[in-house]
């Protein structure tokens, strides 16, 4: 049997999102509940529309159909099943233990107790983080240490375009490529049985207008669709966990 998932902490007050690095949060056990935050009225309606979506993975047309536009761009694209070794929590408090994430860069599994601040950040930020902010449904954007600066600011303007739940990074191991991430699952059944949703990713050697349409439909096919059923609303730019 699964182990159940620990509380989610309470609902996230602003902050002062760094553009450098992540700032520390204070360790801890903040724990999880498996439940929105203060959901009620309309926002219980949004949550019926997020579990219906996700349980059906927004269509196997429109993932096709996403399949196809990362292919004509170049890209590398899959989706992999939720993974985390059976009988361990999900949280695991520490930011130096290597976990056995199934895509690199990570898009689901084991992460920290406390996310990052949501944000643009021109510093890498510790992907032991970024993976709960995958788990709130962000939809994050990677890039190597060797990819121009023409690009990074592209990836810059297509995160203003929609800044809530989208989330931006340096990841020098990528190299001269940059990445697309996100984590979907259904709210009422994550956790349970290893049910751990579904992580998405796709690899680009480049930015192009091509590129930037496969990006588009990631996002709007995945984000704010992530496997606690967070809504966009808790994942504002400088946003971040309870200090």
């Amino acid at each position: 049997m699964a182990k159940k998932k620990t509380r989610t902490p309470p609902p996230p007050r602003r902050v002062q999102a760094p553009q450098q690095r992540s700032a520390a949060p204070p360790d801890g056990g903040l724990r999880h509940r498996a439940v929105l935050y203060g959901v009620s009225g309309a926002g219980a309606l949004a949550l019926v529309i997020v579990v219906l979506v996700v349980a059906l993975g927004g269509g196997a047309s429109a993932a096709k159909a996403l399949a196809n536009k990362m292919s004509a761009a170049g890209c590398t694209f899959k989706t992999v099943k939720g993974y985390v070794p059976p009988g361990q929590p999900i949280h695991v408090p520490s930011l130096t233990k290597k976990l056995p994430w199934n895509t690199d860069p990570p898009s689901n599994g084991q992460h920290y107790p406390f996310w990052a601040v949501w944000g643009f950040y021109t510093s890498p930020v510790d992907p032991h983080r970024v993976v709960h902010n995958e788990e709130h449904g962000g939809v994050v954007l990677w890039w190597g240490s060797k990819v121009p600066q023409s690009t990074v600011d592209a990836l810059r303007s297509f995160y203003d375009e929609q800044p809530d739940g989208t989330f931006g990074t340096p990841y020098p191991k990528l190299g001269s490529r940059i990445a697309i991430t996100a984590w979907t699952g259904n709210p009422a059944t994550y956790g349970r049985n290893g049910d751990y949703g579904q992580g998405h990713i796709a690899i680009c050697t480049s930015w192009s207008d091509k590129t930037k349409k496969a990006f588009t439909s990631f996002r709007s096919l995945y984000r704010g669709h992530g496997p606690e059923g967070v809504p966009l609303s808790a994942d504002e730019p400088g946003m971040g966990p309870p200090q």
